[in-house]
């Protein structure tokens, strides 16, 4: 029986007071969101818990407006098969307050399913200019290192050992390797993309200028190499160790001893 699971079967207040911890500090400060009634300052509801009695899930999502299309903050972790193994599902940070770029939608309206189903090509080419990555749809918060720490102290907290994430997109690969994530799968693929964005490598040679997502520049850059290889540049290449298309890294952190494994050195976001 996993931890989230007895967590959910608590009295609404008890459980809710536990995975308040997930929240960072400063949405609450920055959103005017009271942290006990979870309010804002004009008593809308901002904060919803989503672990009814019997699920082996919390959801949380914050939004300081009901009608607001995309929460600022969701987070939702699950129990695995491990009972000190926490899986951490995914998580959305989002400033309610900067421009939306329709990408998870293509131009029919048909959702693009993270790029893998379809996609909105201008849409992406406005997000990528106005220094976005792939799948955001608004500017970030960042906050996610505090996150992370909001994540190990939960875990200290109620045992857990290890959280183990998916990888969805190459720069969240990166971005999670600063904080101390490992891979269970998928290392040796990232070092190997890594070594071909490097000058004359078969992956630099396709940063060609062929398509909005392909210019010369992204070779050393993390969003840049993103939107590459989130444009297929993996495809075009014949290379067994990567084994196109894109294989999102299976990954996870030792709450007290966090071992990164680090597959791009003096990168630039």
């Amino acid at each position: 029986m996993g931890v989230i699971y007895r967590i959910d079967q608590l009295r609404n207040e008890v459980k809710w007071g536990l995975y308040r911890t997930l929240i960072p500090a400063q949405i609450f400060s920055r959103f005017k969101i009271d942290p006990v009634s979870f309010k804002t300052f004009n008593e809308q509801q901002a904060i919803k818990f989503y672990c009814p009695p019997g699920e082996s899930a919390v959801l949380i999502d914050i939004k300081c407006n009901p009608q607001d299309k995309d929460p600022l903050y969701s987070i939702q972790l699950s129990d695995s098969a491990d009972p000190i193994r926490l899986d951490w599902d995914f998580i959305i940070l989002s400033d309610p307050n900067s421009e939306r770029f329709a990408v998870d939608v293509d131009e029919k309206g048909r959702d693009t399913m993270f790029g893998s189903a379809s996609r909105n090509i201008p849409e992406e080419i406005r997000a990528m200019q106005a220094s976005l990555a792939p799948g955001q749809v608004r500017s970030g918060l960042r906050l996610l290192r505090e996150v992370v720490e909001c994540l190990k102290r939960f875990a200290l907290m109620v045992g857990i050992k290890t959280i183990t994430l998916e990888a969805l997109y190459y720069h969240n690969a990166i971005a999670y390797e600063q904080f101390g994530f490992s891979y269970f799968e998928g290392y040796r693929r990232m070092k190997r993309i890594d070594d071909l964005f490097k000058p004359d490598g078969a992956l630099y040679e396709k940063l060609d200028g062929s398509s909005p997502f392909r210019k010369r520049d992204f070779y050393d850059s993390v969003v840049g190499r993103s939107w590459a290889i989130h444009d297929g540049i993996l495809n075009e290449v014949d290379d067994e160790t990567i084994d196109p298309p894109w294989h999102s890294p299976q990954m996870y952190i030792m709450v007290e001893k966090p071992t990164a494994m680090v597959t791009f050195e003096n990168w630039k976001w």
